[in-house]
């Protein structure tokens, strides 16, 4: 069978890296990770961490990244959280929530000035979100305030996070246990591949769309968010992507790479 694995050929300004199953698996880089963002950023190309796990903050994944032999400083991370504070910023300022996600997400949330609530009749908004501490109250009040009339957004919608040996159950499965039992759909999802993302990732890269790529493992996120932004896209097959399903998706990536260092043409490689 044919192999779809192609290399870009040109140097791009900026590179956008996924993080969970492009940059590392569990709590390890990926072979030739490292090696490649220093010859990215000796070239002079920016580089950006973007992530739609809501389960560190930015200042967690800058020195996680700086652990794997990546140093990065908290600005060169975008994370869901971050997305969801400005989109809740302007829906509704100081609004009272019930998050069903980690502690990293709510400390983003109650220091954007969110308020939270464990009375359905006070909740202005439900948040869903990756959360491995998931319990059936959480569930039961995310019902009740639903259905008393709260608005109902999501950080992300993965279906998982892959992790060495398989994957963690992800916001998805929250998203479709709120759906399932409310009967209402998720309003916004603002994380990957929402345009709410991809244009507060250019706004921190500073860069045209044009001049910008992409790099994941997921299809229905990484790429399409970047294909729909026009941005360059290229999968990378190390994490939650196979090559078959790569070829048989609706979803074409601009470029797709066995490895990261793939993302480097030829010449620098």
């Amino acid at each position: 069978m044919r192999s779809i694995a192609s290399t870009p050929d040109r140097l791009y300004g900026a590179y956008i890296f996924d993080i969970d199953g492009t940059i590392s698996l569990g709590e390890a880089a990926l072979p030739s990770v490292p090696e490649t963002i220093a010859c990215l950023r000796a070239l002079g190309r920016r580089t950006v961490f973007l992530s739609n796990n809501t389960t560190r903050n930015v200042a967690a994944y800058s020195a996680r990244l700086t652990t794997l032999g990546i140093p990065t400083c908290p600005d060169d991370v975008v994370n869901a959280s971050q997305v969801l504070v400005r989109f809740l910023t302007r829906e509704m300022p100081g609004g009272t929530l019930h998050v069903i996600g980690e502690r990293p997400l709510i400390d983003d949330l109650l220091a954007a000035g969110f308020n939270l609530s464990c009375r359905a009749d006070e909740i202005d908004a439900v948040i869903a979100s990756f959360d491995r501490t998931l319990a059936y109250a959480k569930l039961q009040l995310a019902f009740d305030a639903i259905r008393g009339g709260a608005r109902f957004f999501a950080t992300n919608a993965d279906r998982y996070c892959p992790v060495p040996g398989g994957g963690e159950p992800d916001a998805a499965a929250v998203i479709a246990a709120i759906e399932a039992c409310t009967g209402i759909r998720c309003e916004t999802i603002v994380g990957k591949p929402s345009p709410l993302t991809a244009d507060f990732v250019r706004e921190r890269v500073g860069l045209p769309n044009g001049e910008c790529i992409m790099i994941g493992d997921r299809l229905e996120t990484d790429v399409a968010m970047a294909n729909q932004a026009g941005m360059a896209s290229a999968l990378v097959l190390t994490g939650a992507t196979s090559e078959s399903t790569a070829r048989d998706s609706l979803i074409r990536p601009t470029y797709v790479l066995r490895t990261l260092r793939d993302v480097l043409p030829e010449r620098y490689q």
